[in-house]
């Protein structure tokens, strides 16, 4: 990569999140569930909205009563993610809820381009479980 990962712009680290994010929900759907299509999407979009990302975020940064999962590196870049301006929020989330969700997103591309796919799975996983337990 020509760029160093710690100079590309938080909103640029999470467009590329939003894609890991999903392709690892539809990973999982494709190896664990059986089903067609629909089904499988059903199973994936309930993860991949706004609302439900930013409730993953709290899970991670310990904020539903657990410890935080983020390491301090982690953290700065869920925060720089979280706090990058020019997004356009939609009705189906709001505005905090929005921010988090980029902010998991961010810290996901990240992780993605340093290559650690095991940490985001570690991640992701836990934060599902937990999100699941809570409901």
């Amino acid at each position: 990569m020509a760029q160093k990962i710690s100079e590309i712009a938080s909103l640029n680290l999470a467009f590329l999140g939003d894609a890991v994010f999903e392709l690892f929900l539809r990973e999982e759907a494709v190896a664990n569930h059986k089903g067609n299509v629909n089904a499988l999407n059903k199973r994936t979009t309930e993860y991949s909205k706004a609302v439900t990302q930013a409730k993953i975020a709290d899970i991670l940064l310990g904020k539903q009563g657990g410890a935080c999962m983020l390491d301090e590196e982690e953290l700065a870049v869920f925060k720089r993610g979280r706090n990058a301006k020019g997004v356009s929020i939609p009705k189906s989330a709001t505005p905090s809820e929005y921010r988090k969700a980029t902010g998991l997103e961010a810290l996901i591309g990240y992780l993605y381009l340093q290559k650690k796919t095991k940490r985001i799975s570690q991640l992701i996983t836990y934060g599902i479980e937990q999100y699941k337990e809570s409901k």
